[in-house]
């Protein structure tokens, strides 16, 4: 069996958010429905504290929230907004980026649009009509924030019925399916494999991370079938494209150790437009016509 459904948005988990989603100011590119509200709130803000956040939890795609963020700080700058609003990234997390070259590289960019971080700063709460956020940090103190607009992440886990279930990391809040990260196959069941979002492998959560995982999972699961022993491995391959502003873009690729591994023979820390062109037109056409059918 091969297990692979993704992963669960727990929207319920931040006091008020549910409520006040898609207004208020509120909104987030995690839903189809309220992703073109993202852009009304960058337009419609013109002074105030432009709130971004990030979870304390797994995330797909992790670039996601400072993507967002980027382009609104491009978007502020160049409508000679900054100092007037105010950007602020408040993540549950303990930096910007988790591999060193390109953290250096994205610093660069916090200092370009003024982004103030505040790290190990977790949503827990949002009074959407008093436009008002609430945040705790790691020793468990209340934080209020007031906001002008507010880009919200949702805290992630593995969808509850397989939390539920035999296959979940045992006593683990987060229910991911319980793999070995090399192999991807269970480490209790010997003929379940599990692969993307869902696996406990602890790589980036991406497209891309899926992409190398799959040939050395049906690699593995026929050696299995056959009889044999597992010979393929997969090395923790993960890759954000993390836009950094209009025509800007910094390719992230890299391992379970967080070191490069890039594709192009040049440093791919450094912001280029071809980088962007890449993503805006190379890789969905790679998604629709190669990534799907099995042939890249």
């Amino acid at each position: 069996m091969v297990v692979a459904p993704g992963i669960q948005l727990d929207w319920g988990k931040i006091k008020g958010l549910k409520e006040t989603l898609g207004k208020n100011g509120v909104t987030s590119n995690y839903t189809f429905q309220t992703a073109p509200y993202t852009w009304e709130c960058i337009k419609n803000t013109k002074s105030g504290n432009a709130i971004f956040t990030a979870p304390n939890t797994p995330i797909k795609c992790g670039g996601a929230p400072q993507k967002i963020m980027f382009l609104a700080g491009d978007y502020f700058l160049k409508h000679g907004l900054l100092g007037k609003v105010n950007v602020h990234f408040y993540s549950g997390g303990s930096r910007i980026f988790g591999v060193d070259k390109y953290e250096v590289a994205l610093k660069k960019v916090y200092d370009r649009y003024q982004i103030t971080p505040h790290f190990f700063h977790n949503l827990v709460e949002v009074d959407g009509p008093n436009k008002k956020a609430y945040f705790e940090d790691k020793e468990g103190t209340r934080h209020e924030v007031e906001f002008a607009m507010m880009h919200v992440t949702p805290p992630q886990s593995a969808p509850d019925f397989i939390k539920k279930s035999p296959l979940a990391i045992p006593d683990n809040p987060f229910g991911w399916v319980d793999v070995d990260k090399f192999t991807l196959q269970h480490n209790r069941y010997p003929n379940v494999f599990s692969l993307g979002d869902v696996a406990s492998t602890p790589n980036a959560k991406t497209g891309a991370a899926v992409r190398k995982q799959a040939p050395v999972l049906v690699e593995n699961l026929l050696h299995v079938m056959d009889g044999g022993s597992l010979t393929d491995k997969y090395n923790g391959y993960g890759s954000c494209p993390l836009v950094t502003g209009y025509g800007k873009l910094i390719l992230a690729e890299f391992d379970y150790d967080n070191k490069p591994m890039e594709t192009f023979p040049f440093n791919q820390a450094k912001e280029r437009w071809s980088m962007w062109m890449l993503k805006k037109y190379v890789l969905p056409w790679m998604y629709w016509n190669k990534i799907l059918k099995g042939t890249a």
